[in-house]
């Protein structure tokens, strides 16, 4: 009986931390870039099902950081996460990049933006 018990608890108390990706938008210079535009999306060579799902855009704050919560797509014993393009743009300049993103971790990348050729 103890160890039915213990079955249906243990689980419920280990708890999903967050999945996110922060990306920090800077210029050449170093400065941040407040207001950017960034846009993470998946593009795989052989996709299995709806790549698009995984799809986001956001402005960066202040601090010229944007942060996607990819909380909602993580499964608990998944093997890996995804790997993303990163597209940043701000009046004329623009800048790529790729982040990993590992489950229940912060991801960090810093993309640099250029005028655009």
């Amino acid at each position: 009986m103890v160890l039915v018990v213990a079955a249906l608890l243990l689980p419920a108390c280990n708890k999903d931390k967050p999945t996110k990706a922060i990306i920090t938008v800077k210029k050449e210079d170093g400065t941040v870039v407040p207001d950017a535009l960034v846009k993470l999306y998946a593009d795989p060579a052989y996709p299995l099902g709806d790549p698009n799902r995984l799809n986001k855009e956001r402005n960066t704050d202040g601090s010229g950081r944007a942060e996607f919560d990819y909380s909602e797509f993580y499964k608990k014993g998944q093997s890996g996460f995804a790997v993303l393009d990163i597209l940043c743009t701000y009046d004329t300049l623009v800048g790529e990049g790729i982040i990993k993103i590992e489950e229940e971790k912060d991801n960090e990348e810093t993309v640099i933006i250029l005028p655009a050729e």
